[in-house]
């Protein structure tokens, strides 16, 4: 296929300037002229924090519809978590995922390597064999909990020059929590999960990494005390980043309902949490936006804040979401914007980037309804549905094969 584009506003995170170009990319038999008007040219969103749940899980998501729902939302790399059956803990465990991603995959799939076999945190996994494979390291879903074995695995990552990436949760503090410990969890006799358990051992794991060297990676950051945290760690030169999603900067518990589509983890915090990753966001603290796109069945997720597993999908609504109400309300300049959804994550992670073989191309005036029904990932728990929003993907294009294109072009 051929892409005319002639006067389209082509933008990353350097600035914006104003082209006329011809791209052509593998796919659809046709040449689309775009011209004028709403639409911009960006490079391929990258996330680095994903779950795509196949092998093992793919009743909840497979490669295909995973990928195929990256790149309706405009991301050419995504990197999937290991939170897997079997677990990518050897370089045999590992194969089943790398052969479909081969066969099944619309967009680049970087697969994480676990940290500890079975993501048990008793020992570590075969971190030499996977290296060759793998985007980094984690046990995402669980906290590593024993020191001796994340001081083991630092020193292991640090040799083979790759990430830990850290779900951090300390399961002393968790008491049977499922939302935040907070007024909302009182009023309605909610158990609650309090943000100590997530900077507790960011505390913990940031003394590490002052031993080992080793380069970190937070996960999914919802607490106040976490930036604050980082951000010290950053000021003392530790090789430290981290990322948050969109739910942790545009809800906070006040926006919770008796519905499993606000219940992830961690979870929804307090006024104070997000307004600290907002400003997180804008002095260079937090790195990065991610998704954590973590599908369940609809039966799954009718069970209640209570019973319902924690997660939501975000692939398809991310970049509208963070346009539309950090963009477009003047929070973020949007070549800030793509910092934090693709220079910054394709440059921690050492994703390639090649604007002529991965981009996608917004139409940044079309509003319209966040639709769950809509959605091509098998997921469709959102706590964004019916929101209003701007910016609709028309094309993405990743390592030069058209991954999507909308309907009506």
């Amino acid at each position: 296929m051929k892409l005319r584009l002639e006067n389209i506003p082509v933008c990353d995170h350097t600035g914006m300037t104003r082209q006329s170009r011809t791209l052509s990319c593998a796919g659809a038999d046709r040449e689309l002229v775009l011209s004028g008007g709403s639409i911009v040219l960006l490079p391929g969103l990258a996330d680095v924090h994903v779950h795509l749940r196949e092998p093992g899980f793919s009743h909840k998501e497979t490669i295909r519809t995973g990928t195929l729902a990256a790149a309706r939302g405009g991301f050419t790399t995504v990197c999937a978590m290991p939170n897997l059956n079997p677990v990518p803990d050897s370089a045999a465990h590992l194969r089943p995922q790398l052969e479909k991603i081969e066969t099944d995959a619309c967009v680049r799939v970087l697969p994480y390597g676990a940290i500890t076999v079975g993501e048990a945190g008793q020992q570590l996994a075969d971190m030499e064999a996977l290296n060759p494979d793998v985007a980094a390291f984690s046990d995402d879903g669980k906290g590593v909990q024993s020191d001796s074995v994340m001081r083991s695995a630092m020193e292991t990552a640090k040799r083979l020059g790759k990430l830990i990436v850290a779900h951090c949760e300390d399961n002393s503090l968790l008491r049977g929590g499922y939302i935040h410990d907070g007024a909302y969890a009182r009023a309605h006799g909610h158990r609650g999960i309090c943000s100590e358990s997530e900077w507790r051992q960011v505390e913990r794991d940031l003394r590490l990494v002052k031993e080992t060297g080793c380069g970190y990676h937070v996960c999914h950051v919802s607490a106040k005390e976490t930036v604050a945290l980082i951000r010290r760690a950053k000021a003392e030169g530790l090789d430290v980043s981290c990322e948050t999603a969109p739910h942790y900067l545009l809800l906070d518990e006040g926006d919770l309902q008796e519905d499993a589509r606000f219940k992830m983890n961690p979870p929804l915090r307090e006024k104070a949490d997000r307004e600290a990753l907002l400003e997180g966001i804008r002095d260079g603290t937090v790195d990065m936006l991610v998704t954590d796109h973590a599908p369940h069945t609809a039966k799954e997720k009718s069970r209640g804040l209570e019973l319902a597993p924690m997660g939501i999908v975000g692939l398809e609504t991310s970049f509208p979401l963070c346009y539309t109400y950090l963009v477009k309300s003047g929070l973020l300049t949007l070549p800030q914007l793509l910092a934090l959804m693709q220079a910054n994550p394709c440059r921690r992670f050492r994703i390639p980037v090649d604007m002529d073989a991965d981009f996608t191309l917004f139409d940044l005036g079309k509003q319209y309804t966040v639709d769950p029904a809509e959605f091509r990932s098998m997921g469709r728990s959102t706590p964004f549905a019916g929101w209003q929003v701007y910016g609709r993907c028309l094309v993405t294009v990743s390592r030069g094969k058209l991954s999507w294109m909308e309907d009506n072009l």
